[in-house]
């Protein structure tokens, strides 16, 4: 376990030391003169604190292949589930270091494209993943304790890429489903532009209803993970629908989509793009948090309080770090004037999909408190690289393909933030940046926050 540092705008040091085991997290600070998110205000003058964050990575021969990995934590019960390719796993943060157990259902030892979902506030996970054509899945409402198989989830025609999601059911309801809260399951076909479908479950995944396309032409994948809102409403975000940053909306429990842009973004088509929506307490079905990698690899990220029809000015923030390349964006949220976005960034520039790329990737998370209308960005391994070299994204056996495609971020029911991600840098040469430092591994690793402001204003740390 590693116990972090804490520096105050890339300068002052404050050591916070357990025994002689520590890191450091650093932390930068980016205002800018935003308009706190289109159609809504927000919210008041909180006395805010630094978040803070501690490294958890379980030992030798427990999550060793864990490339694009799925989290979730459990707000009723506190634990986490980690998808790691074919094995899923437990983890206890109630104890210290955190205790990582196998927990995997039948279902998730054979697939090709792994996908893990938890509904945080009934506790019901779902794991498996891309069986063929459709999704092969277990499903827990006890942490892993006991699995039974869910429905053969398929989004036909689309047969690449899955995710699951779900939350509250819109009103109306025109038929009243027999569990309490949507689960949708969405896939593409991976042409570029090309469409993608999503199915929805109203018995909690034991099956699902003839899929519906969210886009035809309008967007090309790869798209992010399926969220869903405090009113019911459903997101699916894109990375280059017409050349701009995306995401198609449902307000009908997934009967019909719409596809909304953010005037100002641009794509550098690679990595998925990530949405969030805020809790509902200061914006009509919660203010929506986007964040994308630009055409120029840098991360930027935008609000609205319209689901979607208009956004506020998108922020580089990753600028206060100086970062020129990132990948891997997830976006959480909790109030409607809080947010966070993780990602993967490097102050390198230059082709990061290059082999000769020599790039140190670390990860990052940025707060807002306010709307985004200012963001905090702090470096989470400051002393520990993530990755050195390339990040490969177009598929096949490239060397840099280890961390595969995205990366996962969620909330506790305090509010703290938790990033899932695979290491792939874990020798004493990589980690020094000596000796042929690159490594490509892809160890499970999870980023939580054990200091400082929370994503609600109630357990404000």
């Amino acid at each position: 376990m590693r116990i972090l540092w804490l520096v105050a705008a890339v300068v002052a040091t404050v050591a916070v030391p357990l025994s002689a085991l520590h890191t450091e997290n650093t932390t930068g600070v980016l205002s800018l003169a935003g308009d706190g998110g289109a159609g809504g205000s927000g919210g008041g003058a909180d006395v805010i604190t630094t978040p803070s964050f501690t490294i958890s990575q379980p030992g030798s021969g427990i999550a060793e292949s864990a490339g694009e990995p799925g989290l979730g934590i459990n707000w009723n019960t506190g634990m986490g589930m980690f998808q790691s390719y074919t094995s899923t796993y437990r983890v206890n943060f109630g104890t210290n270091p955190p205790t990582w157990t196998i927990a995997k259902p039948l279902w998730s030892q054979i697939n090709v494209d792994p996908v893990l979902f938890m509904d945080s506030a009934t506790g019901r996970t779902f794991a498996g993943g891309l069986s063929g054509t459709c999704s092969l899945v277990g499903i827990t409402d006890n942490d892993g304790g006991l699995w039974i198989p869910g429905a053969d989830m398929c989004a036909n025609p689309g047969w690449d890429h899955p995710t699951i999601g779900g939350g509250p059911w819109a009103s109306p309801i025109s038929t009243a489903p027999s569990y309490s809260h949507s689960v949708y399951y969405c896939s593409q076909t991976g042409l570029s532009p090309g469409p993608a479908w999503c199915a929805v479950s109203p018995d909690g995944g034991l099956t699902f209803d003839p899929a519906v396309p969210i886009w035809t032409t309008q967007c090309a994948g790869l798209h992010g993970h399926v969220k869903v809102g405090p009113d019911g409403a459903a997101y699916v975000p894109d990375k280059n629908c017409s050349g701009k940053a995306g995401v198609s909306v449902s307000t009908n429990n997934g009967l019909t989509w719409s596809v909304k842009t953010i005037a100002g973004s641009n794509t550098a088509d690679e990595s998925d793009p990530s949405v969030a929506i805020g809790r509902g307490n200061l914006v009509t079905g919660g203010r929506v948090y986007m964040c994308w990698q630009g055409s120029n690899g840098h991360a930027y990220a935008a609000s609205s309080a319209n689901k979607g029809t208009s956004w506020s000015t998108p922020v580089d923030i990753g600028a206060a770090f100086g970062i020129q390349n990132i990948q891997f964006p997830a976006a959480v949220a909790g109030d409607d004037d809080r947010a966070a976005c993780a990602f993967l960034g490097t102050p390198t520039s230059g082709d990061d999909q290059s082999s000769s790329f020599n790039g140190a990737w670390h990860m990052y998370v940025a707060y807002t408190f306010d709307s985004a209308a200012t963001w905090t960005t702090i470096d989470t391994t400051p002393s520990d690289p993530v990755q050195r070299g390339c990040i490969w994204l177009g598929g096949g056996s490239n060397a840099c393909r280890n961390l595969l495609d995205f990366n996962d971020a969620q909330i506790d029911s305090n509010g703290r933030v938790y990033v899932g991600f695979a290491d792939g840098c874990t020798s004493t040469n990589c980690i020094s940046g000596s000796n042929s430092p690159k490594q490509f591994a892809e160890k499970g690793t999870i980023a939580y926050q054990t200091g400082g402001s929370s994503l609600y204003a109630s357990f404000n740390g």
